[in-house]
């Protein structure tokens, strides 16, 4: 059994994995941004004594080898070693995984998707996240960043619309976050029509026709699928999963099939955009998936030096 954290800005989300079970009843307390010796001991509290990893799932920059996270949203964790540290509060094992691969993995691991070796996740939701999944592995890279496509220089080669140098919280300018999310959805709206419009009230005036909003996607759907067309040709992944708001509406996830098989290699065989199955609990999944592994991996290793 593993003890396994969401951890969010608003909120902290615990519960327990069992590999094949799932997650037990969840548990919520609201998560200490400010202070990292609570935020530390509020999981410590939460862990559970007969766990034999933890697992956390956080929306932030993580390097799986130092065990630190760069969160936005939790300034207390900045520069701090926090898998080392939460090892020493709670005696036992910690491992971190970016909130995007915890959510990969966890569709990887459904039984929609178990039988895609290669499974490519993607977020469309505030901003723009992904990560990738090979035989059930979550595939890192050398600085735990793999996946992140939100954070490249976005085009729109297709419409040869001149995209803003829009600034990113990343530090660059131009990136493709500023312009997939819905918070740039709405942004490229607003620079295109003048017309300030939820997310949401764009992609309902472009289902009934309406013609700005139809310019709008039309630039939108050349953004992001130009974009997710160079993810497919690099990782060729056999099934794309869809998570976040946006993905909610299935016209636009049709349409961004249709746009990434205009784009990619591939053409008709690129792979289908499905949206996600596993809901609100995905990213406990997936620290616990993860978590698992690791436990393993390590089990393993000790064996075979004899440590065990």
């Amino acid at each position: 059994m593993i003890s396994v954290f969401d951890i969010g800005g608003s909120k902290v989300a615990g519960s327990a994995y069992v590999a094949g079970s799932g997650v037990s009843p969840i548990e919520t307390e609201p998560t200490p941004t400010q202070d990292y010796f609570e935020f530390c001991r509020l999981l410590a509290r939460m862990t559970a004594a007969g766990a034999s990893g933890v697992g956390l799932s956080i929306a932030g920059v993580v390097d799986p080898k130092a065990g630190t996270v760069r969160a936005a949203n939790i300034p207390c964790l900045s520069g701090k070693l926090l898998a080392s540290d939460l090892e020493a509060v709670t005696g036992k094992p910690v491992f971190l995984i970016n909130d995007a691969k915890a959510f990969a993995l966890a569709e990887a691991h459904s039984e929609d998707n178990a039988q895609h070796d290669i499974v490519l996740g993607i977020i469309l939701g505030t901003g723009i996240g992904g990560a990738l999944v090979i035989n059930g592995r979550c595939f890192q890279g050398e600085q735990g960043i793999a996946g992140e496509w939100g954070h490249g220089p976005a085009s729109a080669a297709r419409t040869g619309f001149a995209l803003p140098d829009w600034s990113c919280g990343c530090g660059q300018t131009g990136c493709l976050d500023v312009f997939g999310g819905a918070r740039g959805l709405e942004r490229l709206h607003t620079h295109l029509s003048s017309h300030r419009q939820s997310s949401f009230e764009i992609l309902k005036a472009w289902e009934q026709g309406d013609l700005d909003a139809g310019t709008t996607l039309d630039v939108y759907l050349d953004i992001v699928g130009g974009a997710l067309a160079n993810l497919v040709n690099i990782f060729d992944p056999s099934i794309i999963v869809a998570g976040g708001g946006l993905s909610g509406n299935s016209r636009l996830l049709n349409a961004l099939e249709q746009e990434l098989r205009l784009r990619c290699l591939a053409g008709g065989n690129a792979p289908g955009i499905r949206p996600a199955s596993t809901g609100s609990i995905a990213a406990l999944l997936g620290a616990g998936i993860h978590a698992s592994q690791m436990v393993a991996d390590n089990q393993k290793s000790m064996v075979r030096h004899g440590e065990t």
